[in-house]
């Protein structure tokens, strides 16, 4: 009978504030998931916020970018008129890295000009490189953002400014040793992972319980799911064969692409 079929274990390493919402996702999709974080979000202010603040709130921006729902929320967090920040990027032109940021910043009631059709950095310097010469672009992000949005902007003749509104950091304790105790024993189908520092905070913590080579065969022999090619590439820098990329870099892309390699 169709429900005694064995469900796929999915490894979902996100951050704890994304687990809720994508095990429900996966127990839709057909997964057993397993959630166990791999990375975390933590606060910064760097000493280009208030420029980035002021820029914003003085029109000097003709752009500004956000590359993740993370990176609004960090930002508004530091700002105590947020009702005239807002206001002031709505005379801005917003532009969104891919739906999920698009989503965060309209139910903010943040006019959203448009985003790419590839959720990238990459994608970011494309669709906005026709219309940038000269103009002043800013943008708030992870400490870890891709360099390449910077450079290719700059490239396209904008002027850029950045300033860095959180961190990742790596969970450490007794849930991400049970994890990887139940990858060492074959437990995992589908590994997904959603960055590079995913990936190796992943590594660190398993080759801190077996040996590297081990944890590579187990991979190997797994499905393994990257959000998209900086990603994949740090995996397969390990020497694990990526399984799946989705076209559209957003975790329920990846796991429609594994359901279709699964059915």
């Amino acid at each position: 009978m169709a429900e005694d079929i064995k469900k796929p274990v999915l490894a979902i390493m996100r951050p704890k504030r994304y687990l809720e919402d994508s095990v429900a996702l996966a127990e839709k999709m057909g997964f057993e998931p397993l959630a166990v974080p791999m990375i975390e979000l933590a606060d910064m202010k760097d000493e280009y916020f208030d420029g980035f603040v002021e820029h914003v709130m003085s029109g000097v921006s003709d752009y500004v970018i956000f590359t993740s729902a993370n990176g609004i929320d960090f930002t508004l967090s530091k700002i105590e008129d947020r009702e005239g920040f807002i206001d002031a990027l709505n005379a801005t032109k917003v532009i969104a890295i891919g739906p999920t940021t698009r989503k965060a910043l309209e139910d903010l009631g943040i006019n959203v000009l448009g985003m790419p059709g590839v959720y990238s950095s990459e994608g970011l310097v494309e669709f906005l490189c026709p219309d940038v010469k000269g103009k002043v672009i800013d943008t708030a992000r992870s400490f870890y953002g891709s360099t390449l949005l910077i450079e290719g902007l700059k490239e396209c003749g904008a002027e850029v400014h950045e300033t860095k509104v959180y961190t990742l950091t790596k969970p450490e304790g007794s849930a991400q040793e049970d994890f990887i105790s139940r990858v060492l024993a074959r437990e995992i189908d589908v590994f997904a992972f959603t960055s590079s520092m995913m990936v190796r905070n992943f590594f660190e913590h398993a080759v801190d319980q077996s040996s590297k080579k081990d944890v590579i065969d187990i991979m190997n022999d797994s499905i393994v799911a990257a959000i998209g090619i900086p990603t994949g590439q740090t995996i397969e820098s390990y020497g694990v064969n990526v399984s799946v990329t989705p076209g559209k870099f957003t975790f329920e892309d990846i796991l429609k692409k594994v359901r279709e390699l699964l059915d």
